[in-house]
């Protein structure tokens, strides 16, 4: 199939465009290279996608309305993973408008491209942290979403209503995917195993917020992404007999379904630094902070609906998942 992957020099998405494209895929990758965190990554992971046959890379702005309809009417795609967006809790708190710009006018821009294009299934990237104030664990995509903490989560909050709209007007296929803390080689300076790597190698101090009593699902990136690939391949069917009081929105009277995708483990921050102590064989110094605006305690993924539908439940354990990462960060950093 010929497959539209936005977001394509960003973490995820280079790791989801390459996996396509292994399976014989033709891949789009667009992405707006955006300075808000190292470009140099981006384009590490974009040297690395050009050389692979069946990839093209377009540098584009999904913001912008005509350059996105342009793009559609070219390359008539069979499927879109939408996986650009402005990521980050905390810098959504000092930089508003770039969320709305980057997830919600680029994400109704990719409804219309789907909707006059005949896309067969649109999948998107939506989050754990729609979540919000909701303190019953394990999270199930059938929870209630009302609450959330920060303004990244209230347009992730507002893809999942935007896709449900058009799954219901349009009849068009749409899938929404919340990741669980997502880390791995390659991954996004600004997470946190990233900074503490750094800073420890440094010998720096590293901020512990909530002392250390904060609970994360970290979920390693090929787990992320065999999830993605599945569900790209499973086109949600309208559920017979579905009413809006059965109070599970994470499936319609439409063509339209919302996964967790986690390791469904939820790990104390303190376990974690622990972790990454243990890979680098090194102590970390520690500050102990106060819980920072937009955060929650904790995540943990409940994927029965994941299991049940595409026979997948990621797996990789934590140390296994940071030994990779710190062997790749010596080696991409040469420390």
């Amino acid at each position: 199939m010929k497959i539209l992957v936005t977001g394509a020099a960003g973490f995820i998405g280079a790791f989801t465009s390459k996996k396509l494209v292994e399976l014989g895929h033709e891949v789009i990758g667009v992405d707006n290279i955006n300075t808000y965190y190292d470009v140099a990554l981006k384009h590490g992971r974009l040297e690395w996608l050009n050389k692979l046959d069946g990839f093209q890379f377009i540098e584009l702005e999904l913001a912008d309305r005509d350059g996105v309809a342009a793009l559609f009417k070219e390359h008539k795609f069979d499927r879109v993973i939408h996986l650009a967006a402005q990521a980050g809790v905390r810098y959504s708190i000092e930089n508003p408008h770039a969320y709305v710009d980057s997830n919600v006018v680029a994400f109704v821009n990719m409804l219309e491209g789907c909707r006059h294009n005949d896309v067969e299934h649109f999948v998107y990237a939506s989050s754990s942290s729609v979540y919000g104030l909701n303190t019953e664990l394990p999270y199930a995509t059938g929870d209630r979403v009302d609450h959330p903490v920060s303004l990244y989560a209230a347009t992730k909050k507002s893809n999942e209503l935007m896709a449900h709209t058009y799954s219901h007007l349009y009849r068009l296929p749409t899938t929404g995917l919340r990741f669980f803390t997502v880390y791995g080689p390659w991954g996004r300076p600004d997470m946190a195993y990233f900074s503490f790597t750094k800073a420890i190698l440094e010998g720096r101090t590293i901020d512990i917020y909530n002392h250390g009593k904060m609970q994360r699902d970290f979920t390693y990136i090929d787990d992320i992404v065999e999830g993605v690939v599945r569900i790209s391949q499973k086109i949600p069917q309208p559920v017979s007999g579905w009413t809006p009081e059965s109070n599970d929105s994470s499936r319609s009277s439409a063509p339209y379904k919302i996964y967790n995708i986690g390791n469904h483990d939820s790990v104390e921050l303190g376990t974690f630094v622990e972790t990454i102590e243990k890979a680098l064989g090194k102590t970390a110094d520690k500050r102990y902070l106060d819980m920072q605006p937009g955060d929650v305690l904790a995540t943990y993924a409940n994927v029965d609906d994941l299991m049940g539908d595409v026979d997948f439940a990621p797996n990789t354990s934590l140390t296994d998942g940071i030994e990779r990462f710190v062997e790749w960060y010596r080696e991409f950093y040469n420390v």
